[in-house]
C-alpha cells in the first residue's frame, strides 16, 4: 500500500547532491527511494535543496546564524508541517534535524526521530519525548549503547551507500583526502597538521556552514595553515566526490567526537580507499584495523598511519564496505519501520533495542 511520508530536514542544510552533511545525503536518498517505490514523499527543507518527491520549501537563512535567525526558521518549518498535515494525510513524519524538539508536530500521525548526531548534541529533553507516538532511532549500535534510558527507542538502522557507485576507476594517486562539514569537532586542523608531518599532500572537500564557532574556526584553524599541498576545495557534487575517491591514497577522519556514522568513511570503503581515523563512536565499527584502514590515538599516529596506507588492499575495503554498508539494506529497514509506525498494530517487531 503507498506511503505518504513528511520527511523534516535541518533547516539550515539543503537536502542535494553536493552537500557535506550526512544526514541530508541519507534523507535524499530515502527521497529518491520512496519516489522509486510508488510512495509519496513530502520534504520540508531550506530554499534550494533539491528532491525527487515533493518540495515545500522554507527560506533559507542568510548570513551568520544568530537567536533570531533560528527562531524565524522553527516557526517556518512548524508552519510548514501544520501547513501539510491540514491538507493532506501523512502516514509518518521522519525528522532528521538536530534541534527537532523545536518543531515537532502536533499529536497526529506517529513522528520518527532520526539521530544522526552524537549524543551530546541534543538537549536531555529532547531525547524523551511528551509529544505520543513520537519514536527515536540511532544509526549505529555503539551510539544506540548511549541512550539506554529512552523509553521511545527503536532499533538502530545504519546508514548505506551506493557501493556499486565507488567502484575505482582511476589511478591511484599520493593524496590524503578529508570529506567533511568544516567545524572544530571534525579535527580538520588535526588533519592539516598530520599531512605536513607525513609531508604528504591533502585535499579538504566540505562546507562551512554559517554558524558563527564554523566560521571562525575556519578562519583561524583552518584557512591560515593551507598551502600548496594542503588545499581547501570546498563542496563538491557526488561524481567529483567519487573520482577523489578512486584515487586517494585515503581518507582522513581525524574525529574530536563520538562518529554516529561517517558515510564519508564507508564511501572510502566502498572506493577500495583505506581510512585512517581516530577510534571514537562508530569508526572502531566501520575500519577493521590493520585490514580496511588503521584506528590511531593522536596526530602523530595518524601522521604515520599515512605513510602505512599503501599496504591496505583495496579489495579487503571493498567487500567490508559490499557485505556491511549497502544502502539497499539501509532503505529497507526504513521502509519496514515506516509501515509499522503507520499501522494499526504497534510495535512489537520493532521494539526498543
Amino acid at each position: 500500500m503507498p506511503l505518504t511520508i513528511l520527511s523534516i530536514a535541518y533547516p539550515f542544510a539543503r537536502v542535494r547532491p553536493d552537500t557535506a552533511g550526512g544526514a541530508e545525503q541519507v534523507l535524499g536518498q530515502l527521497d529518491a527511494a520512496l519516489v522509486r517505490a510508488g510512495h509519496r514523499s513530502i520534504m520540508i527543507a531550506s530554499e534550494g535543496s533539491r528532491t525527487s518527491g515533493q518540495l515545500l520549501a522554507i527560506p533559507h537563512a542568510a548570513g551568520t546564524l544568530g537567536p533570531h535567525s533560528i527562531n524565524e526558521a522553527h516557526e517556518q518549518c512548524r508552519r510548514a508541517i501544520c501547513r501539510v498535515l491540514q491538507e493532506c494525510h501523512v502516514d509518518v513524519v521522519h525528522m532528521h534535524g538536530v534541534d527537532f524538539h523545536a518543531y515537532l508536530p502536533p499529536p497526529g500521525p506517529p513522528v520518527l526521530v532520526t539521530l544522526h548526531l552524537p549524543l551530546q548534541f541534543y538537549p536531555a529533553a529532547a531525547l524523551e519525548p511528551n509529544r505520543p507516538d513520537t519514536w527515536l532511532h540511532c544509526v549505529s549500535a555503539i551510539q544506540q549503547a548511549g541512550l539506554t534510558h529512552c523509553h521511545r527507542l527503536l532499533r538502530p538502522i545504519e546508514n548505506g551507500v551506493l557501493v556499486h557507485e565507488f567502484a575505482p576507476r582511476h589511478a591511484r594517486r599520493g593524496f590524503a583526502l578529508m570529506l567533511s562539514r568544516i567545524c572544530p569537532e571534525k579535527g580538520v586542523h588535526i588533519a592539516i597538521r598530520a599531512a605536513k608531518r607525513a609531508n604528504a599532500s591533502l585535499l579538504i572537500a566540505g562546507e562551512v556552514f554559517p554558524h558563527a564557532e564554523h566560521q571562525r574556526y575556519f578562519t583561524q584553524e583552518v584557512l591560515p595553515h593551507i598551502d600548496n599541498r594542503r588545499r581547501f576545495i570546498g563542496p563538491i557534487g557526488p561524481a567529483r566526490k567519487r573520482r577523489l575517491l578512486a584515487a586517494a591514497r585515503c581518507l582522513l577522519v581525524p574525529s574530536l567526537v563520538p562518529e554516529t556514522s561517517s558515510l564519508a568513511a564507508r564511501e572510502a570503503l566502498a572506493a577500495g580507499t583505506p581510512v585512517i581515523a581516530f577510534a571514537r563512536g562508530a569508526l572502531a565499527e566501520i575500519i577493521d584495523d590493520g585490514e580496511t584502514g588503521f584506528l590511531v590515538d593522536d596526530e602523530e599516529e595518524l601522521a604515520q598511519a599515512i605513510h602505512r596506507a599503501d599496504a591496505i588492499d583495496p579489495k579487503a575495503c571493498r567487500e567490508s564496505a559490499r557485505e556491511r554498508f549497502p544502502l539497499e539494506r539501509m532503505i529497507d529497514r526504513y521502509f519496514t519501520t515506516y509501515a509499522m509506525l503507520a499501522g494499526a498494530s504497534p510495535r512489537s517487531e520493532m521494539d526498543a533495542a
